[in-house]
Parts: C-alpha cells; sequence; structure tokens
C-alpha cells in the first residue's frame, strides 16, 4: 500500500472512529430489544421509548434511535405519528395470510432439492437441528428459533432455483417477526419439535421428492405430528341450534401451563 493511501485510509478510520462506536452500540441494544419481544418482556402494543432505554442502559439516545428503526424496518415495531413506536401485534390473519404464501414456497424448495442436494450441505441441516437441541436443553427461545428460519433458508438456496430464493428472501424478514412474537407463546414440545425438523432432513435424504413436498408443506402449514396446546383452547364454532333449542354455549378453560423456554434476563450492551 503507497505511503499515500495508507495516510489516507488512517485518515478515514479516524473520522469514522465515533461513527463506529455507535454502530457497535446500536446493535448491542438492537440485540437487547430484540430479545425481549423474544422473550415477552416487551408486548405486543408495548410503547417504546427510546430516552428511557438510552437513561437506563447508560448510553445516548443516537444508538438506541438507530436500533428502534432498524426493528421497525423488520416489522417487530410500528411507529404511530406523534406517539412513538410499539412492539407490533400479529394477528390470527396475518398468521393465516404467512402461511398461505410459505406453504407453496416450502413445498417447491423441498421438491426441487430432494433431487439434488448434496451430502454436505445435509449435514448443514444436520447441524442446525442439533443447535435446536442445545437450544431446547438452554431454554434459549432465540437461538430456536434463528436456527430454524436459518434452516428453511438454506433448503430455500439448496433447490437451486434463484428465483425461488430471492422469493423465500423477501418473506423472511416477515416470517421472522411472526416467530418472534409468536414462538414465546408456542406451548408445544419444544424438543419433539427439533426432532420434526430431523424428520424433514430424513425426508430430504430419502431421494423422494413427493413425500418431502408434502411434509414441508404441512409442516409451514402447521398441519405436522407437533401439536400447539393453544389450537386445543380455540373455541369451536356454535353447532346450528334445532328450531326450539338455544345453542350450546363454549366453556373457557383453564389457561394451561405454557412450555415455552423460560426468560432470560437480557445483558447490558457494553459501550466500544
Amino acid at each position: 500500500m503507497a505511503s499515500n493511501a495508507s495516510g489516507g485510509f488512517v485518515s478515514t478510520l479516524a473520522t469514522n472512529k465515533d461513527r463506529f462506536r455507535k454502530t457497535l452500540i446500536s446493535d448491542q441494544v438492537y440485540e437487547l430489544l430484540r430479545q425481549a419481544v423474544v422473550e415477552g418482556d416487551l408486548a405486543p402494543n408495548d410503547r417504546v421509548v427510546e430516552s428511557e432505554i438510552a437513561r437506563r442502559l447508560g448510553v445516548s439516545q443516537a444508538p438506541v434511535r438507530e436500533a428502534v428503526k432498524r426493528l421497525a424496518r423488520e416489522g417487530l415495531f410500528t411507529h404511530v405519528p406523534r406517539r412513538g413506536h410499539f412492539v407490533v401485534e400479529i394477528s390470527s390473519q396475518d398468521a393465516e395470510y404467512a402461511r398461505q404464501v410459505r406453504e407453496p414456497l416450502e413445498s417447491l424448495a423441498a421438491r426441487l432439492a430432494t433431487e439434488h442436494i448434496t451430502e454436505e450441505q445435509l449435514t448443514e441441516l444436520d447441524a442446525l437441528v442439533e443447535r435446536m437441541h442445545e437450544a431446547v436443553a438452554a431454554n434459549d427461545v432465540s437461538g430456536f428459533r434463528d436456527a430454524d428460519i436459518e434452516f428453511h433458508t438454506l433448503v430455500s438456496q439448496y433447490a437451486g432455483n434463484p428465483f425461488l430464493a430471492r422469493m423465500w428472501e423477501v418473506i423472511e424478514p416477515s416470517l421472522r417477526t411472526l416467530r418472534a412474537i409468536s414462538d414465546p407463546l408456542f406451548e408445544g414440545d419444544w424438543c419433539a419439535m427439533a426432532d420434526e425438523h430431523g424428520r424433514l432432513v430424513g425426508l430430504l435424504r430419502s431421494g423422494e421428492p413427493d413425500k418431502a413436498a408434502a411434509a414441508f408443506a404441512d409442516h409451514a402449514a402447521g398441519r405436522g405430528p407437533v401439536p400447539d396446546a393453544r389450537e386445543a383452547k380455540k373455541p369451536r364454532r356454535k353447532a346450528t341450534a334445532t328450531k326450539g333449542t338455544a345453542a350450546d354455549r363454549t366453556t373457557a378453560g383453564k389457561t394451561a401451563a405454557r412450555k415455552s423456554p423460560a426468560v432470560k434476563p437480557a445483558a447490558k450492551p457494553k459501550a466500544n
């Protein structure tokens, strides 16, 4: 490297030093806030007050503001004019829309991937399943979800169709948001869910595209073999009453204890 170029580069580093430090702090605040949403410390519709967060963390508002904007771009926060940012609330209709889009994509990705997936790629998926099991053992909701999303992202890439992979990239942030909100509420068996992903890898390894496509479609649509206890609590539709009799009313059952991993306290970000 020429001396002039070297001097220019050093000058650039010096100029951007403070900006780089702020970026690093912003990343830490981003992870802390994201974790708070994932683990339920920040619930849907909670207001996110930047000044209060900055005061409690002992940092300036600039990195907090950047972290909040980033989470808003990803769909975890929503901005209300003159009121500020709030944690989004995912409706059952939003979840249904996501399933409608995800199911055919997952099915096609599995079908195509099964036809030419390599052993090295299968090993990568096996490693992600192992990460899911480790997350279960560590009561780490966020770690489980990240491994889960990465698993399905890789399958979309292994399909070998660049258009499919790009379509997945478009919907992936929305799916991540949906999972961040819904995962802490999951009342099924987390270990069984990790095993289910292992079964999906086995189907990709089997070389049977039809079976793999059907299994991935069921998984994406929530029809897989791992039940969520919340489904049993949903009130059934009332049967049409016969003439002269009143329709039976559904009585609400007691809320079952959740089986989602325990919440861990978020660590205070370190200034860089």
